[in-house]
């Protein structure tokens, strides 16, 4: 009886030793993917994440002999093996909410059924909930979390060689199944990943330490999408790494995603929920309106809304420019941060569930580690350090290409700044951070 291997966000052939067991095997095993993930329905995302996936997909697939399978949900998967006869699934760990709850529910269906389910390691370098304290509890703070995950052993990186050994299945399933392209829609895949390394390597990663912050000149390393998906392992990154500054500062944000990773899956309520509980007390506005021009991008302040049509044009944004409007929309606007989490769910091709929920929750100052609450991005000083020549904002608004150098950022300081159509500004940024300090006075002391 055949076995299977289930592609989940691990979308790649090397550095990944439960695949290269069975595919090197000689009786090779059936390799799928499922385009539903929990809480994340694929006809629910939006086209450029939807196209981002069936780019991953496109790539893998011509790795493996064109024999990969992508079944709707999870919920085919037993169906599937019974059909063909698959005895025995291999799957990489994942360790988020929604993943568990995942991997509880197939590996429930599959042992019903007489299936059986192997888990094997995970896309991190070290598995969350790995990292304990000397007392035995986890982390709640990331600098003592990152000189425990340096210090903590991690695997080298494995390299396969070889042609796969793949099982070939008839297009004609009895069970739902999502199209593969014949032509990827958006670059991406292992082979774009390692190469995006080498590049970042080459030519970013000695001046990452000041660089990132600039979303005017591309200093990050542009990896989001390819860890995200799996196409590329983060020991691989680690390996390849020089002993620069920026080698160590890049290596510290590899090791942030690894430590919200690591709070998520010891409070999975964090997800949606506050992990401070006290913010589930504050006053909050529900107004359907701001949010929708907090996500069109047209809000008035220039540096946000460059992000937020950065997202909508690409899937992607500066990490950044992400803090300034997640700033924005809860402390300018008071929206709940939960509404801006889902938004960027929807729409980020790189997302990732603990670094978006635990991100947003480090800006709203609900979070571990989280930015203190009177800490209000001013996103015009913000777009002005960070952007100083005004050439992103440019490059996303088209209403204010006429505006030479920072006076991007301030159209209002020009007789011509409104001139192409450019909106005004929604609210007075230094009263809405009056009004949000005032609101976290409400709830400050409550335990």
């Amino acid at each position: 009886m055949p076995k299977a291997f289930w592609f989940r966000k691990d979308l790649r052939l090397a550095d990944h030793p439960a695949l290269h067991e069975l595919i090197s095997s000689p009786t090779g095993a059936v390799v799928f993917a499922t385009a539903d993930q929990v809480g994340q329905p694929f006809n629910e995302l939006s086209q450029i994440r939807q196209d981002s996936l069936t780019s991953s997909w496109y790539h893998l697939n011509q790795k493996l002999n064109g024999d990969l399978i992508v079944l709707k949900s999870p919920g085919d998967i037993v169906p599937f093996c019974r059909e063909f006869g698959i005895s025995e699934v291999t799957a990489t760990q994942v360790f988020d909410t929604n993943g568990l709850r995942e991997t509880s529910a197939v590996a429930s269906d599959l042992a019903i059924a007489d299936i059986s389910l192997k888990l094997h390691w995970s896309n991190y370098a070290v598995n969350p909930g790995k990292i304990l304290k000397n007392d035995g509890t986890p982390y709640k703070v990331f600098t003592p979390f990152y000189r425990a995950w340096s210090s903590f052993p991690k695997a080298n990186a494995y390299i396969f060689e070889g042609r796969p050994n793949t099982i070939k299945i008839d297009d004609d399933l009895g069970v739902a199944t999502i199209q593969i392209p014949e032509k990827a829609s958006v670059v991406a895949g292992e082979d774009y990943a390692m190469q995006t390394l080498q590049r970042f390597t080459n030519f970013r990663e000695g001046n990452y330490d000041w660089q990132r912050d600039r979303a005017d000149i591309g200093g990050t390393s542009h990896l989001s999408h390819a860890l995200s998906h799996g196409e590329i392992h983060p020991r691989t990154i680690l390996q390849a790494l020089g002993d620069s500054t920026g080698s160590e500062i890049f290596a510290k944000e590899l090791a942030w995603r690894e430590f919200y990773a690591d709070v998520l899956y010891n409070n999975q309520d964090s997800l949606n929920g506050y992990l401070d509980p006290r913010f589930t007390q504050m006053a909050y506005s529900t107004n359907e309106s701001d949010f929708d021009r907090w996500k069109s991008g047209n809000t008035g302040f220039p540096m946000v809304d460059a992000g937020m049509r950065q997202l909508l044009a690409t899937g992607w944004m500066h990490n950044r420019v992400r803090m300034i409007v997640a700033s924005f929309l809860v402390k300018d606007l008071h929206i709940e941060w939960t509404w801006g989490a889902k938004w960027f769910e929807e729409n980020l091709s790189d997302f990732d569930p603990a670094s978006n929920s635990h991100g947003w929750q480090w800006t709203a100052g609900c979070g571990t580690d989280a930015s203190p609450y009177f800490r209000v991005f001013n996103p015009i000083s913000q777009g002005l350090k960070f952007d100083p020549n005004g050439e992103y904002v440019r490059k996303y608004i088209p209403e204010l290409k006429h505006l030479a150098g920072a006076k991007a950022h301030e159209p209002w300081l020009d007789a011509h700044g409104y001139s192409y159509g450019y909106v005004r500004q929604m609210v007075d940024h230094a009263a809405e951070r009056l009004e949000s300090l005032k609101r976290y006075e409400s709830i400050k002391n409550q335990r």
